[in-house]
């Protein structure tokens, strides 16, 4: 089959059928608004697990709303978890892979059908805006059909090589054993889909631990699978602590790698305590401290535009979010017209709205971390625009704030080093080009990069110089953000992260024999 990457708002739009995409997507709010309340479980060898512990899951964007209550495993059900998937290994990896594709072939057009059930569900839990949420799960989609395209078109991985007269070579790749799949809240989704689909197409079971923030999408998910025909402990769910039950995957001599998207604090020491128990993979995606380059033959209009979205989207809590721009000097006040032009736009908005365009942060600490860094900004920058909360009547009870371009800082300052996670963009100036590659260069991080510019010979040092794993030119879409299934490999260097994504999973999560 060809593969295509699934992309429902812009297919409605191209078919001049944008109302019906709202009346359904409105329709799937009405939906899983019923369904408020329930109670989910930890799901081991294909049996739902009630806890001692439960964990009260409310929405973002109003915290009055209990979405649901999620039982809270700890290690004992992690040391289940894992024996299940140990013992669910040896039948599921020696089945022919052309099983394994036609059963993921199968979830994903059930995830096709119910996609605007389950992006309703991610707007409330994460706070993604409805467009934000259809593309989460589009991405899904997109991993499970990419992957069994590419299961298929390489035979299973099983290569000849060349021969001789008296022997013949062929090289199989198999599958390790178990892994554990540690997702992060902000693509709940698609990366929890991407990890898993990846290893378990592959012929390897899994424990996925989803992020705490938005347990009940990977519920949702990982109940799909094991409805279409997943055997039992070939995928277990595991929500809980990350402290706990990581610690546990850690120490276990069980797991044969561990897939993680998350901070370099903390992914930095799962690298660091996986090898303790034996030489294992670890795939990890550490975020970025992303820079945009403007120069002066750029067409302002669109680097602002560009600028404006990747830093701000999604309230700026993207690992490939814009959060340094580097403006030259002599268009800094064109540039910076523009964008507050395009950012004050922007609308902030209850994520289930259809106007929105910026919803809530995802939780407390989020919420405290833009106060203080804001504080942070005010001291020793200029706010241009943004820099506040927001807690009149119609967000008190969520966690909203504002988008925030903050210009002047010191060019070491903590904000220019640090990832913030928050809609905070720093804005800086330069004279010469080779001084914006330096500062955009002068960062622990290198996942993704944008530049804006007419000159050729600029986009070619940029495109050769540049320490990014993802880098864009002159987009309009987005400055840093957006790389789809298929079409680009997701991954930096340096503190980053260790392995892209998208494109080379399959090969990875394989064991070459």
């Amino acid at each position: 089959m060809v593969f295509k990457n699934e992309d429902t708002f812009q297919t409605f739009l191209d078919r001049k059928q944008e109302n019906q995409f709202h009346n359904l997507y409105e329709k799937a709010v009405n939906l899983v608004s019923s369904e408020f309340g329930r109670t989910y479980h930890v799901i081991i060898n294909g049996k739902k697990v009630s806890t001692s512990q439960i964990m009260i899951r409310t929405s973002p964007a109003d915290r009055r709303i209990i979405l649901g209550y999620m039982q809270k495993g700890n290690s004992t059900h992690a040391k289940k978890a894992i024996h299940a998937a140990m013992e669910a290994f040896e039948e599921w990896s020696t089945i022919d892979y052309k099983k394994r594709v036609k059963l993921f072939r199968k979830i994903g057009t059930i995830l096709k059908k119910r996609k605007f059930e389950l992006s309703a569900w991610l707007t409330f839990e994460n706070g993604k805006n409805r467009y934000e949420s259809i593309a989460d799960i589009d991405e899904a989609i997109d991993f499970i059909m990419y992957y069994s395209d590419e299961m298929e078109k390489n035979n299973g991985f099983v290569t000849k090589k060349s021969e001789s007269s008296n022997e013949q070579n062929t090289s199989i790749m198999k599958p390790y054993g178990v892994w554990a799949i540690i997702a992060p809240f902000n693509f709940p989704a698609a990366i929890l889909v991407g990890m898993s689909a990846g290893a378990l197409i592959t012929g390897n079971t899994v424990i996925v631990k989803p992020a705490s923030d938005t347990p009940i999408i990977g519920y949702k998910i990982v109940e799909i699978m094991i409805e279409a025909g997943i055997p039992n402990g070939v995928i277990n769910f595991v929500p809980g602590s990350g402290v706990e039950i990581g610690k546990t995957i850690i120490d276990s001599n069980e797991i044969a790698g561990v897939v993680f998207t998350g901070s370099r604090e903390v992914g930095y020491r799962l690298m660091s305590e996986s090898k303790k128990t034996k030489p294992r993979p670890v795939i990890a995606e550490l975020g970025g401290k992303n820079a945009t380059i403007v120069t002066d033959t750029a067409n302002l209009d669109m680097a602002a535009e560009g600028v404006a979205k990747a830093a701000f989207s999604y309230s700026g809590q993207k690992c490939s979010a814009c959060s340094r721009v580097y403006v030259q000097r002599n268009v800094k006040s064109q540039f910076l017209s523009k964008l507050l032009e395009k950012t004050k736009k922007l609308k902030v908005e209850n994520p289930k709205e259809k106007e929105s365009y910026v919803g809530p942060l995802i939780n407390l600490d989020a919420y405290n971390n833009f106060k203080k860094y804001s504080r942070l900004a005010s001291k020793y920058g200029n706010i241009l625009t943004g820099g506040s909360v927001i807690r009149n009547k119609e967000f008190k009870h969520g966690f909203y704030v504002e988008p925030t371009i903050v210009d002047g800082l010191p060019i070491n300052h903590p904000l220019l080093k640090k990832e913030l996670f928050v809609p905070i963009l720093c804005v800086t100036e330069y004279d010469k080009f080779d001084n914006a590659i330096k500062m955009t260069n002068e960062s622990e991080y290198g996942l993704t990069s944008g530049i804006y510019s007419n000159k050729k010979d600029e986009i070619f040092k940029f495109l050769q110089d540049i320490e990014a794993g993802v880098i864009y030119v002159n987009r309009k879409k987005s400055s840093t953000t957006g790389a789809m299934v298929g079409r680009q490999s997701f991954g930096g260097w340096k503190d980053s992260g260790t392995t892209p994504e998208k494109v080379l999973a399959v090969d990875i999560i394989l064991h070459n024999l």
